[in-house]
């Protein structure tokens, strides 16, 4: 097969490729989306609360759009809303009427599910139910997805640094020490992006004006894990890897980051997602950064970080295997010839 056949090959596939991307990104954006339907959504409620229980009993008897979690006492529960475990805690108040506490941050349009389903059934069961908002969005982020929108520009980021570099120099870099300067610079421009994030929603659009620098160093977290997952991928499978890096955080990452909709709004096959993929790890960060308690942070943060160490780890095996296949053999030395 001439050049010729063969550039005209590669480019078919690309565009083969490129019309498996779009093609996903449809499916998965319209399938997940589409008609986000309620399951599961976790509510709080104490050992001994009998009137919270029954109620929540009765509500689980009747639909499957709350799920009820116990809690050993009125402070564990407490807990679980700040940790977000749960997005509302239902409890019996002195006067004998119910109080069902709220954490809007975690997902307005949860907590609004959350609100309406109890106050119904508190109506029919004709019980008192007074509803409070213990951790709100800000008042410039009303629907509470600026954390999403930022994590998922932390992740662009990330990656098309990756893909940058890869273009430059070669997905696979040229032995360790190159990769471990690709990995160095990567680092040093997720520095940078954290915080340049942190400044627009902070000081420039004045959405947040506190936690700046816990901002800027979750969104740096993210960068470098997005970056660094992208440069072993693409080490490893070269401009395929392109393909499957945006496959794997932007076609299937956003949609299952749980970000848009909460993962109890999604369909069962992308319910869990945003406890690994890299756009949910960052989104939950982010939240819990912004608006929670830090123990919130705990699973988000170690996620992020072993992204952070596998993507390293892969960059540089992939350089010690494919970049050292990709360096031209050293020239024999010439000898030198004997002076007259």
């Amino acid at each position: 097969m001439d050049q010729e056949a063969r550039s005209r090959l590669r480019t078919a596939a690309l565009l083969l490729g490129t019309l498996a991307l779009a093609t996903a990104f449809i499916a998965a954006y319209a399938g997940a989306l589409h008609q986000p339907t309620p399951r599961d959504v976790p509510v709080g409620v104490a050992l001994g609360d009998q009137k919270a229980q029954a109620l929540l009993a009765a509500v689980r008897n009747q639909t499957d759009r709350i799920k009820p979690i116990q809690y050993d006492d009125p402070g564990a529960a407490d807990d679980g809303l700040t940790t977000r475990e749960v997005y509302g805690v239902l409890a019996t108040t002195p006067e004998g009427g119910l109080v069902l506490t709220t954490a809007s941050a975690s997902a307005p349009a949860a907590t609004d599910v959350v609100a309406q389903v109890l106050g119904t059934a508190a109506r029919q069961a004709e019980l008192p139910l007074r509803v409070t908002d213990e951790v709100p969005v800000a008042e410039a982020d009303p629907r509470g997805l600026v954390p999403f929108y930022l994590a998922v520009g932390y992740v662009l980021g990330g990656y098309l640094a990756s893909t940058v570099l890869g273009l430059a120099g070669g997905t696979a870099p040229r032995g360790p020490r190159r990769a471990a300067l690709r990995l160095a610079a990567l680092a040093a421009y997720s520095l940078v992006l954290g915080a340049l994030g942190a400044v627009v929603v902070g000081p420039l659009l004045g959405v947040w004006d506190h936690d700046l620098v816990g901002v800027a160093a979750a969104g740096a977290l993210a960068v470098f894990a997005a970056a660094a997952v992208a440069a072993a991928v693409q080490g490893w499978l070269g401009l395929l890897g392109t393909g499957l890096v945006i496959l794997l955080l932007v076609v299937l990452g956003n949609p299952g980051s749980g970000g848009i909709y909460a993962p109890e709004f999604l369909p069962t096959w992308l319910r869990g997602m945003h406890l690994w993929n890299v756009p949910g790890l960052a989104t939950d960060l982010l939240k819990s950064v912004i608006y929670f308690d830090r123990r919130s942070t705990g699973w988000p943060l170690t996620g992020l970080a072993l992204w952070c160490a596998l993507g390293a780890v892969g960059l540089l095996t992939a350089s010690a295997v494919r970049g050292r296949r990709a360096m031209p053999d050293r020239p024999p030395d010439r000898p030198v010839p004997a002076s007259d």
